[in-house]
């Protein structure tokens, strides 16, 4: 195993180049393929460019679910979530939780399985937990001074994004659960709407008996399978430096200073952020829902949680100081992707690509092939639910020319836009950016698990 991960290790050194230039050759090569692939008849190569440049501008700034609305979003959940783990309380919890860990390959399963864990509970939140509890046993490991293989923890960590779309935050599923969701998704397309149901039940997705068992085969599976990677793979990766913490002094604070250092005040701000968020998302009219799990309500959970944790405004803005910088790769590239899917929209080349993979399937083949073709569109356009947006009227139009069960389609498309996650270092960067690693670093993992992963999904879908 150790010279499968070295081989692969060194192949990505030589070939892969950082997440940022992997967005910007993406880019390129989709404007190449929409301007050869879908350039109406008879229109000028120069004119098509810029009709492409344009439908590339509108999503790079587009201000609505994508573009800088989405990257600030996302910027947000990393610097706040990062706030709170620093936090003396939360960091007591995730210290506990790497007691356990007392070499390479118990801290693999350990990570694997809470990240897996909390990452089908939410995406946002499985994401951050993981990559501060990869942090923290290799701060743990330097200040013992003993070997680990840090880059398999942080793939250990990054594992949660191969479950998600499978769990209670699901885009596709929870979106198809909204009323009137699948009729207005398939409005413009040639369907008859008396077959569609206005909605489809998170009860026959999410809480299927076939994604039941498939997430109870990776929730055991992958940790057993990053077990049994970190026995045989050698500890040489250099270990994150322990954090510094202060030993508080205690000061007196005159005027207003007194409210920066105010516990009262930090903690009564917390309680109200975090009263007024569940309120507003939990207690709904008529029905209850799991739709309130955005990334709008984990980011208002966040900021709550850390003013209570902190007890201070001044405490709160240091850690946000130090929590920061790992948000760069998030601003840079966040807005690129959300280009490449204008020029997919714009083009209609994303259409085409799914219409490619419905004309050769068949009943019986149509659910393996939306879950390749969602892995491929997820490789270009990074993000569940601009993805059900553009590929969901697709599926849902064939499954019902071709009779095939709509729950199940929703599904595959799920499977197939998580596992590419392995093989995208899109979603790794706030990883990335907390660990201190590096994209190469843990895609020699990743692909393992993206191996196993196509396994266990098309089981899943062929046996059910």
């Amino acid at each position: 195993m150790t010279r499968f991960t070295d081989k692969f290790t060194s192949f990505y050194k030589r070939l892969l180049p950082s997440p940022f230039s992997i967005a910007i050759l993406l880019t390129l090569l989709t404007f190449i393929l929409a301007l050869i692939f879908t350039r109406p008849t008879g229109e000028g190569i120069g004119s098509y460019s810029v009709d492409l440049l344009k439908s590339w501008e509108e999503g790079l700034w587009k201000t609505g679910g994508g573009g800088l609305y989405f990257a600030f979003q996302m910027m947000l959940m990393l610097v706040l979530g990062h706030i709170l783990a620093i936090s003396s309380p939360a960091s007591k919890v995730i210290d506990a939780l790497t007691l356990p860990c007392k070499d390479t390959a118990s801290s693999a399963f350990v990570v694997t399985i809470a990240t897996i864990a909390v990452s089908l509970f939410n995406w946002g939140l499985g994401l951050i937990f993981g990559a501060i509890l990869a942090r923290k046993i290799g701060e743990k490991f330097n200040r013992e001074n003993k070997p680990l293989n840090y880059a398999l923890i942080g793939a250990a960590a990054y594992s949660g994004l191969m479950v998600w779309h499978g769990g209670l935050s699901g885009s596709a599923p929870i979106k198809a659960a909204d009323e009137n969701n699948l009729h207005d998704l398939v409005a413009k397309m040639d369907v008859d709407l008396a077959s569609v149901p206005t909605r489809i039940d998170m009860g026959e997705t999410v809480f299927s008996t076939m994604n039941i068992v498939v997430s109870l085969v990776l929730i055991i599976v992958l940790p057993l399978l990053m077990r049994a990677i970190g026995k045989k793979e050698k500890p040489h990766q250099k270990l994150p430096s322990p954090v510094m913490v202060e030993e508080e002094v205690i000061e007196k604070h005159k005027g207003a200073e007194k409210l920066d250092h105010s516990r009262i005040f930090s903690l009564t701000i917390g309680i109200v952020i975090l009263f007024y968020a569940f309120h507003k998302a939990v207690i709904q009219p008529e029905k209850l829902s799991l739709s309130f799990l955005t990334p709008n309500f984990i980011n208002f959970v966040l900021l709550g949680l850390g003013l209570m944790l902190h007890l201070s405004i001044t405490k709160y803005v240091k850690a946000a100081n130090d929590a920061i910088s790992g948000a760069t790769g998030i601003l840079l590239q966040f807005p690129l992707y959300f280009g490449i899917l204008g020029i997919m929209i714009g083009s209609g080349l994303i259409i085409d690509i799914s219409d490619w993979f419905v004309s050769i399937s068949t009943k019986e083949t149509f659910s393996i092939f939306t879950f390749f073709s969602a892995g491929l569109v997820n490789v270009f356009v990074p993000s569940g639910g601009g993805q059900w947006v553009v590929q969901g009227p697709v599926i849902i139009s064939a499954a019902q020319e071709l009779g095939v069960s709509y729950p199940k389609a929703i599904m595959a498309l799920s499977y197939g836009d998580q596992l590419t996650n392995m093989i995208q270092p899109f979603w790794a960067l706030p990883l990335l950016g907390i660990t201190g690693l590096k994209a190469r670093d843990i895609l020699p993992y990743t692909l393992i698990l993206f191996l196993a992963g196509i396994v266990i999904f098309l089981s899943g879908l062929i046996i059910f």
